[in-house]
């Protein structure tokens, strides 16, 4: 049986991903806000060593938070949390479970988002964490490789989840979930990471709506 590690699988992407993974027979350690909190990298290292899983085939980081605002006007907590949250969780957690990744030579998958491919007015902190979290994701790929252990970052544009609603309640605009990507596509393309053959890899995909 395969095991994986689904973070944010409370809601959105990472509770469609985990539940995907279930159906089809596999073990899933779903990580939600009510187990760690993600901004306390502390906490998330002690998690992480206790788990005592020896085997992972799949770390899956989907857990994120935004809070919109200019580099003159975000003010400091929010900065530190979605820096502590979207790119050094990720980090203290695939270091602790990296002994696992590699006996299982398994896939670390670092769910983004477009604003770490191109950042937009407001979005400072956030776009921040998603630039550095792809710069993570290279230096795992190229320092893991040798390790049998493949890292892939995807790129969703705008998905239907209640973090999407909140960046339209930020923005001051009208939620309407028919306009953007439905969390299980996005799921149907991190499935295909996970199931990948061992020869090949795929560094990075971009998801957008039609």
């Amino acid at each position: 049986m395969r095991v994986h590690l689904v973070t944010g699988a409370g809601s959105g992407i990472g509770l469609a991903l985990a539940d995907r993974l279930e159906a089809r027979g596999d073990r899933v350690l779903r990580l939600t806000r009510d187990v760690v909190d993600l901004a306390d990298a502390d906490a998330v290292r002690r998690w992480a060593d206790g788990l005592g899983e020896t085997r992972l085939d799949s770390v899956s980081h989907v857990a994120g938070t935004v809070d919109l605002g200019t580099v003159a006007d975000l003010d400091l907590a929010a900065w530190r949390r979605q820096l502590d949250v979207n790119l050094t969780a990720p980090a203290v957690l695939t270091a602790a479970l990296l002994p696992a990744l590699r006996a299982a030579r398994g896939t670390v998958v670092l769910v983004n988002s477009s604003a770490g491919l191109t950042a937009h007015a407001g979005w400072s902190a956030y776009a921040a964490s998603k630039y550095g979290l792809r710069a993570l994701a290279d230096t795992l790929r190229a320092e893991e490789a040798e390790h049998g252990v493949r890292v892939t970052t995807v790129f969703p544009s705008r998905t239907a989840t209640p973090m999407q609603e909140k960046v339209h309640e930020q923005e001051g605009r009208t939620y309407d979930s028919s306009r953007w990507i439905r969390p299980e596509t996005v799921v149907e393309a991190i499935v295909h990471v996970l199931d990948l053959p061992a020869d090949a890899t795929i560094p990075e995909l971009v998801i957008r709506p039609r």
